[in-house]
């Protein structure tokens, strides 16, 4: 791991975040371990994502498919990739096929897009794949995202109809400016208990993706029983 005297601007950003975070969570009676920390290289080269890499962070996510087919085969293995924006079905096999070691889609925001991922992780051989269910809780029309009201009977259908996705828990994300208000988390928050009401999922099973680099503080702060704090964090500079 590199040393605060070594490494690049990236890591130094990556540090000021989670430090940030700890801060958050113990201000509220949280436990850090509770926050887990996506950093999102959007548009940034390899270099930089080595920077962050060797500081030991190993969570990272993209954007767009294009991208991180073309990154993964060139970075180390053990990274758990999380792909954080809308996916379009003919982009499904390309980014199953490209990056072996995805963890995680997290927004799933329909039954095409399920059934998509569901017939191609089988078609590959690969292993069950994680996702999130994306929400749009500010109910911007530019946003993708199920609706809450329908947020329920989507989830029915990734875990019962989808044996080959694997149900991990909600995401939504903020305004355009990915601020987000107290009420969009809360909404989210709302939307896991119906959900783990109507299928019988112990809440802490059900993962939260509910911040971004202009308002993780206030996700970490939430008060939900569980928050996984996507951060945009080489997308852009962190104060």
């Amino acid at each position: 791991m590199s040393t605060p005297a070594t490494e690049g601007a990236a890591a130094t950003a990556l540090r000021s975040v989670l430090t940030r975070a700890q801060q958050a969570a113990e201000r509220c009676g949280r436990s850090p371990e509770q926050v887990r920390v996506v950093a999102v290289s959007k548009t940034k080269p390899v270099s930089l994502i080595c920077q962050v890499y060797d500081f030991g962070h190993r969570c990272f996510g993209e954007n767009y498919v294009q991208e991180i087919v073309e990154k993964a085969p060139q970075l180390p293995s053990d990274i758990e990739w999380h792909l954080v924006s809308n996916l379009q079905s003919n982009k499904v096999k390309s980014l199953l096929a490209g990056v072996p070691n995805l963890d995680m889609v997290e927004s799933v925001d329909d039954e095409k897009i399920a059934n998509y991922l569901d017939r191609m992780v089988a078609s590959l051989g690969r292993k069950p794949l994680k996702v999130l269910v994306q929400v749009n809780t500010s109910g911007e029309e530019s946003k993708f995202g199920v609706d809450p009201s329908y947020c329920v009977q989507l989830v029915k259908h990734v875990k019962l109809g989808c044996p080959n996705l694997i149900f991990s828990g909600l995401m939504t994300i903020g305004m355009l400016d990915y601020s987000s208000t107290p009420e969009n988390f809360k909404t989210l928050s709302n939307c896991r208990t119906e959900v783990c009401k109507e299928l019988g999922i112990p809440e802490v099973q059900c993962e939260l993706s509910i911040g971004m680099s202009a308002d993780f503080e206030q996700a970490v702060i939430t008060p939900v029983i569980l928050s996984y704090i996507t951060i945009l964090l080489l997308a852009k500079s962190v104060a």
